[in-house]
């Protein structure tokens, strides 16, 4: 069949089934089309409760939600799983260098819920006002004297200094405890902890524990921190217990395994040096 005879017949056509073949090649190319790919979800566990939290549930109290701790492990860096983090948090987690990644986020997970516990008693709405000359200073957002919010104690200074989405001028219209404040919702209170303490531990490259931590509680001379020491009392297994031994060392070493494990097990849970 020649060209021309083929754009004749092509013309002849009624226009309702060039307007069908045109959908056809539409719904053709839709079906093709590969859908876009999800990202990788990264492997998590479920954090420890700590004693505040036990004891909350106990007495039917409102306590952690283990929903924090997924956001938590969600928001980590890769960078906070990293070596730079396992010299940081050896104090309390001696073997997060040889954890699985799923551990370690349960690990910062328990430390964030350890941290919200000592700062502001797992209560999100918590508010304070201090007084000390340290931090009894103008909030440059607001213009008011600073004052310490929510899960982790923030302020809304975080929000220009981490890039946390705290938003004054919605929550200055509403009451001090309002749930719906920004700075006060878990979610933002606890991504923006993440970005502070990803700053101390990678950026500054400092210890967990820290005179120059952003929170007292994790400062060791400060009298606040011995609250945090209690509840990094049940700190995940993983960062506990022994490696499982080489054949060669069940054989011969069984004396000495057993005693690395219970100074390992003695070592956590203290002071840094």
């Amino acid at each position: 069949m020649t060209r021309a005879k083929t754009k004749l017949m092509v013309a002849g056509l009624p226009l309702l089934w060039l307007l069908v073949f045109a959908g056809c090649g539409r719904r053709a190319a839709t079906q093709t089309a590969a859908p876009p790919p999800h990202p990788p979800q990264p492997a998590m566990k479920p954090a420890p409760a700590t004693p505040i939290a036990e004891k909350k549930e106990e007495l039917g109290q409102d306590s952690w939600d283990p929903q924090w701790d997924e956001i938590v492990e969600r928001a980590l860096p890769p960078d906070m799983l990293s070596a730079r983090a396992a010299r940081s948090v050896r104090t309390y987690c001696p073997r997060f260098s040889a954890m699985s990644d799923a551990d370690k986020r349960a690990f910062w997970a328990y430390t964030f819920q350890a941290l919200a516990g000592a700062e502001a008693g797992l209560e999100p709405t918590t508010d304070v006002r201090h007084t000390e000359p340290e931090v009894a200073v103008k909030d440059t957002v607001t213009k008011r004297m600073v004052r310490s919010e929510g899960l982790l104690q923030l302020t809304y200074m975080d929000a220009t200094r981490y890039g946390c989405q705290f938003d004054w001028g919605q929550d200055k219209t509403l009451p001090e405890k309002d749930p719906g404040k920004t700075i006060l919702q878990p979610r933002n209170n606890l991504l923006c902890g993440v970005k502070i303490m990803e700053n101390q531990v990678i950026t500054q490259k400092r210890p967990l524990l820290t005179e120059a931590s952003y929170w007292v509680t994790l400062r060791p001379a400060h009298p606040s921190y011995q609250v945090f020491l209690k509840q990094m009392k049940n700190v995940p297994v993983a960062c506990r217990v022994s490696a499982p031994r080489t054949r060669e060392a069940k054989a011969g070493h069984t004396v000495k395994g057993s005693t690395a494990a219970m100074a390992v097990s003695a070592h956590v849970g203290t002071p840094a040096n």
